[in-house]
């Protein structure tokens, strides 16, 4: 599959608590349209659809709520757990996701849409660097990021390092970046960084492609 030409297609990724979604809503204010992989994952995993029946098949009816409904927490705590269960859920979820971010991005692309950003965590390692233009990752030092899963997921020390440890390594995601985006500090800090990322990345790139 090949990136889409004629609009600038963004990819952004990072590790948990790096800040990727709070970068996603910055760009979105800046004029992107943000394609969510989380929100589309809530989507792929409805009721009695071709992936919620896969994964309940795979990890058994423990993980689903009352509703029928599966438990995204009951199924981390698994897969984080276990990285053979990890890419269980990796090859399940992986093509069909694909699939839906790749209409997605076709939908904005006939409707003229100039920049799209596609956030997803496992960007590199679902092969969706294949669907955009460039990717941008999101980072922050690992204690830090351990420090903000204490407060904000109410996780231990032990459990936020597993967490961070079971991901693709900070180095790796970023040599494999076409833009690093530090978040180490704070949100005022970020925000300068993005909006001179869009005045002089973004919009130079717009003008090309519309040009």
């Amino acid at each position: 599959m090949a990136a889409v030409r004629d609009m600038l297609v963004i990819g952004l990724t990072g590790g948990i608590g790096t800040g990727k979604s709070e970068v996603a809503r910055l760009l979105e204010r800046l004029g992107a349209v943000v394609i969510s992989a989380d929100q589309l994952g809530h989507q792929a995993y409805t009721p009695h659809s071709e992936i919620w029946q896969e994964v309940v098949r795979g990890f058994g009816q423990d993980i689903l709520q009352a509703s029928g409904e599966i438990d995204r927490k009951k199924l981390g705590a698994i897969v984080f757990s276990d990285p053979a269960r990890l890419e269980q859920l990796n090859r399940i979820m992986h093509p069909r996701m694909a699939r839906m971010v790749s209409a997605r991005i076709e939908q904005l692309r006939q409707a003229g849409t100039a920049v799209v950003v596609v956030e997803a965590a496992l960007l590199f390692e679902a092969g969706w660097d294949s669907l955009v233009n460039e990717v941008w990752v999101t980072d922050a030092p690992e204690a830090i990021v351990v420090s903000r899963l204490k407060a904000r997921n109410g996780l231990d020390q032990a459990e936020a390092l597993k967490r961070v440890r079971s991901q693709m390594s900070r180095t790796e995601r970023m040599e494999r970046a076409s833009v690093v985006v530090d978040n180490s500090t704070d949100l005022t800090t970020l925000e300068r960084t993005l909006r001179s990322l869009w005045d002089n990345r973004v919009k130079g790139r717009i003008k090309q492609h519309n040009g």
